[in-house]
């Protein structure tokens, strides 16, 4: 039994979206509105569920504004307002 010398290794090379798509399905354009209609039918992309809290922008950027502040109390050390 004669060995067979090792096969070379594919890389993997990042790919975009339309790509991704693009390899399944060539002419998605025909069937689907948008790329990411396609790729959602097709499982390239798929929706994560989450509390509809954290998709308000107000506590999102309200978050942050207290990050904002507390970091510049930190590096000034500043004093909290007392109100």
């Amino acid at each position: 039994m004669r060995r067979q010398p090792p096969r070379p290794r594919r890389m993997c090379l990042p790919m975009s979206l339309r790509d991704h798509v693009e390899a399944i399905l060539p002419e998605w354009e025909r069937w689907y509105p948008s790329l990411f209609d396609a790729a959602a039918d097709l499982g390239v992309i798929r929706a994560r569920v989450c509390p509809p809290s954290s998709l308000l922008l107000s506590r999102r950027h309200a978050v942050i504004y207290s990050e904002a502040v507390q970091a510049f109390r930190e590096r000034w050390n500043a004093l909290e307002e007392e109100t």
